[in-house]
């Protein structure tokens, strides 16, 4: 059973920091690609960061140069640094991973999401 369990977000003033965390299990973490994506109230879900099992990143243009996304494999942990946190962060975060459960299938997993407020 895939769980994705997300920690870590709260309230913080513009120009601050947070560092979400994602507990994972029930998959081969280690090679398994995992992102994280936000949503804001009344707006599209989009990616903020991506890792693959190697290391390799990519990033949402709004959070590049602020944001870091890494993996501690030995503990089936991804995080998120968020630094220089601007109003327009506020979303829910969400940690996903996709992950090959048969042959033919690839199934989207989520987390429950945690709440991170910018207030200005």
């Amino acid at each position: 059973q895939v769980q994705l369990v997300e920690s870590g977000g709260g309230l913080v003033q513009a120009g601050g920091s947070l560092t979400l965390s994602c507990a994972a299990s029930g998959f081969t973490f280690s090679s398994n690609p995992m992102a994280w994506y936000r949503q804001a109230p009344g707006k599209q879900g989009d990616l903020v960061a991506r890792i693959n099992s190697g290391g390799t990143t990519n990033y949402g243009d709004s959070v590049k140069g602020r944001f870091t996304i890494t993996r501690d494999n030995a503990k089936n942990t991804l995080y998120l640094q968020m630094n220089n946190l601007k109003i327009e962060d506020t979303a829910v975060y969400y940690c996903n991973a996709d992950v090959q459960s048969t042959l033919y299938r690839i199934s989207s997993y989520w987390g429950q999401g945690t709440q991170v407020t910018v207030s200005s």
